[in-house]
């Protein structure tokens, strides 16, 4: 059993190594579709942010732009908590949804599809109230 099994790990495979290009180009693909993505989400809770009066750099800091989301919201520091309870945290985006004029279903398109509703809330023509 044992040689058996070094058999199957020392073999040596003179296929050509086209499964592990392809997968590196997939890799490469994915990793740049990814960064063009979160540039969209940062770019756009960038744009959320200078429309309510706060600084724009607070969307690049991780705990710090959740507090400010907040503030934006109307809502109080420690409801940060509540931000990381899913279904709870549609208050919060409601909230902000609300703020900038939109309705609850908005706000609850903030919380499920943010990727989708954030880009129309930043680079839309809704203002902030």
């Amino acid at each position: 059993m044992t040689s058996s099994l070094l058999f199957l790990l020392f073999q040596s495979s003179d296929a050509p190594q086209v499964p592990s290009a392809l997968g590196a180009g997939l890799g490469i693909g994915f990793m740049v579709f990814w960064l063009v993505l979160m540039l969209v989400i940062v770019a756009s809770f960038w744009k959320v942010f200078v429309k309510a009066g706060q600084p724009g750099w607070a969307a690049l800091i991780p705990i710090y732009n959740a507090f400010v989301l907040l503030k934006i919201a109307g809502k109080p520091a420690w409801w940060i908590i509540l931000l990381c309870i899913p279904i709870v945290n549609l208050v919060v985006f409601i909230a902000l949804a609300e703020r900038f004029g939109k309705g609850a279903g908005f706000g609850v398109g903030l919380g499920l599809l943010g990727i989708i509703f954030f880009p129309i809330l930043g680079f839309g023509d809704s203002q902030y109230r």
